[in-house]
């Protein structure tokens, strides 16, 4: 018998597409392995959080929890997503007792660091399909070296319903580690500005296709959402120069800071962070270079680097657009719910949050989560939910 190739390079394996409009075209994507496991994890009561005005820590939680199992990834690609207020990363059998013993690491520490409760879970993408799921995995191209991973499949929204259950959580949910360690979050940063809005609105949206295909709907969509832009979506992304402000200090530092406790004394940490924030500011104030750092090739890149359009079954989008922009993007989809042809929730704010992730600064590999101020993509959540119940009570 022929031994069984090893799983483990499946997602660096996989071809990436570069048209984001391809993304939901099931030819892009391939079957995560029987043999592998969601990570999955959420901010406990975050709209409470949110509405007391933590939003950032609501991200950096969710950011943290990504960057911690990423950083005992052992260099093998993991595919993963961010959903503001938690996130989802697929690791192979090999990685599956170090990666949960970050998640479990971060649990424990969550509350102490960002002032928020974290709950995790480990589930096997097996169990899921033998409930009836599945989970398909596609690699969309950013730039050259940084690729985001797409998931088709109701695989995701399954897991993240068995996380959020007590009963179902049953046998995969993860306990916070009971020594108190602290977790790798290096790499972890916060020191751009809110992304103010140059249209006057962050428009925050996650739709659902109905019952037609996908790939068809979601094309369908987003030319449509083009055609209102006038121009083509990728213009209307928030990172842009004329939204990127990076002052001294960063309001952000104290978080990073946070999520380097445990590396470090915190006095030294404190120093270090300050330090080359400083250094930073210094190369965006007057365009110079220090070390692999060179300001407008770090700008040039973050723009292509975000995450402010994915895909995960659901189409989420964080667009930079003007207050009439909106208003027709909105009608154009509540036309659509009510014709039954998708179901959508929109958050509206004047700006949008900028988490990032930073892997290696000299090969130009770094990844930036965006999300909606005030709330983003859990506020968006939550009016989709609302309509969802609407529609199953008629």
């Amino acid at each position: 018998m022929t031994p069984q190739k090893p799983t483990q390079d499946f997602y660096s394996d996989l071809p990436a597409f570069a048209d984001f409009r391809e993304v939901a075209d099931l030819g892009h994507y391939q079957a995560l392995p029987d043999d592998w496991t969601l990570i999955v994890s959420d901010v406990v009561e975050s709209t409470k959080a949110i509405e007391r005005g933590e939003y950032k820590n609501v991200n950096m939680v969710g950011a943290a929890f990504l960057t911690a199992v990423i950083n005992v990834s052992e260099g093998i690609s993991l595919p993963f997503v961010f959903g503001g207020d938690g996130g989802l990363v697929a690791v192979p059998p090999g990685l599956l007792n170090s990666a949960c013993e970050e998640a479990r690491k971060l649990q424990a520490v969550s509350f102490s660091l960002f002032g928020l409760p974290l709950r995790t879970a480990a589930i096997p993408v097996s169990a899921l399909r033998a409930s009836g799921a599945d989970i398909l995995v596609g690699k969309y191209r950013l730039s050259e070296g940084n690729d985001l991973a797409m998931f088709a499949g109701n695989g995701p929204v399954m897991a993240d319903e068995w996380l959020k259950s007590d009963e179902q959580s049953k046998g995969y949910a993860l306990l916070p580690n009971e020594d108190n360690e602290y977790p790798d979050l290096q790499g972890l940063s916060c020191r751009w500005e809110p992304l103010k809005a140059r249209n006057g609105i962050m428009l925050t949206t996650i739709l659902l296709p109905g019952d037609t295909d996908a790939a068809d709907k979601i094309h369908a969509v987003t030319d449509t959402i083009a055609d209102i832009l006038g121009d083509q979506i990728s213009n209307f992304a928030p990172a842009h120069d004329a939204t990127l402000k990076f002052r001294f200090p960063p309001s952000g530092l104290p978080l990073e800071i946070a999520a380097g406790t445990g590396r470090s004394k915190h006095f030294r940490r404190t120093l270090w962070v300050y330090l080359t924030a400083l250094i930073q500011y210094f190369c965006e104030r007057f365009g110079i270079s220090v070390g692999d750092y060179n300001g407008a090739t770090y700008r040039g890149e973050l723009t292509s680097n975000t995450d402010y359009r994915k895909y995960d079954g659901a189409l989420r989008m964080v667009l930079d657009v003007s207050p009439q922009q909106a208003a027709k993007i909105e009608d154009f989809l509540e036309l659509e719910f009510q014709a039954g042809k998708l179901i959508y929730g929109t958050w509206k704010a004047d700006q949008a949050m900028m988490t990032c992730l930073l892997f290696s600064l000299s090969e130009s590999k770094h990844v930036h989560f965006i999300d909606g101020a005030d709330g983003g993509y859990a506020m968006a959540a939550g009016e989709l939910k609302r309509r969802m119940k609407g529609a199953t009570k008629a």
